[in-house]
């Protein structure tokens, strides 16, 4: 039984491990397609995808200096709400 406990909690640690990585290359490309969706465009939709995109862009760099894998998580969240609000994503 405690070698199973074990495993699993070794399975668990790695895929944290993992997922940090993957989700902190995701969060610029991103930002990167909301700023050049929005490019000049002036109407209420693409305003609030440029402040969106602007608080994701905070939390990829507060993840990245406290490299806390919950914020880039966050950061992927309120980017693709972004996109959604742009109508790029479902």
């Amino acid at each position: 039984m405690g070698r199973f406990v074990m495993t699993v909690t070794l399975v668990a640690v790695a895929a944290l491990l993992a997922a940090g990585p993957a989700l902190a290359g995701q969060c610029p490309k991103l930002i990167a397609q909301i700023n050049n969706a929005v490019g000049n465009r002036f109407d209420a939709a693409s305003n609030d995808a440029k402040v969106m995109a602007a608080e994701a862009q905070k939390l990829h760099n507060d993840a990245v200096a406290k490299k806390d894998a919950k914020l880039h998580a966050e950061s992927v969240k309120v980017a693709k709400d972004a996109l959604s609000k742009l109508g790029m994503m479902k």
